[in-house]
């Protein structure tokens, strides 16, 4: 469980840098864009938090200027590996409030999931609104990634 966690949050992780470089090298980047990428962002650092028990820093859709967004998603990385190392049982429950003040409580190894699966769900979005502002970008599947 480990290992295939880790290979996903590595993925994860090498998707993100390539769109940070991509708008690190723009002058106008698309606000719509920058808008999914923070998303991504501050859900990966609001579940590390909730799984971590601690209070979240960002909100939901807090907008990031783009010369913040590799340092917070390298320290979102650098948590959830933290997270991954020192897990004995994915099975654990977390507890956790949402952003709209409900509470649940979800298996770790789901949330780790979901994480990734929000990423790519966003991801998707903001590929398809770079195309539409004719940007080119390139091709992020998994499948190329693990080529």
């Amino acid at each position: 469980m480990k290992n295939f966690l880790n290979q996903l949050f590595d993925y994860n992780f090498y998707c993100n840098k390539k769109l940070i470089a991509q708008a690190e090298g723009l002058a106008k980047y698309p606000e719509h864009s920058a808008k999914l990428f923070s998303h991504i962002l501050n859900a990966h650092h609001i579940w590390n938090k909730r799984i971590m028990g601690l209070d979240r820093e960002f909100d939901v859709w807090q907008l990031h200027d783009k010369d913040t967004w590799a340092d917070i998603h390298y320290e979102n990385q650098r948590s959830t590996f933290e997270v991954i190392r020192n897990t004995e049982d994915f099975n654990k429950r977390i507890d956790y409030e949402t952003t709209e003040g409900r509470l649940f409580a979800s298996d770790l190894k789901d949330i780790l999931f979901h994480i990734i699966n929000h990423s790519t769900h966003h991801r998707g979005q903001l590929l398809a609104d770079l195309r539409a502002n004719d940007l080119d970008i390139e091709e992020l599947d998994f499948i190329l990634y693990k080529r």
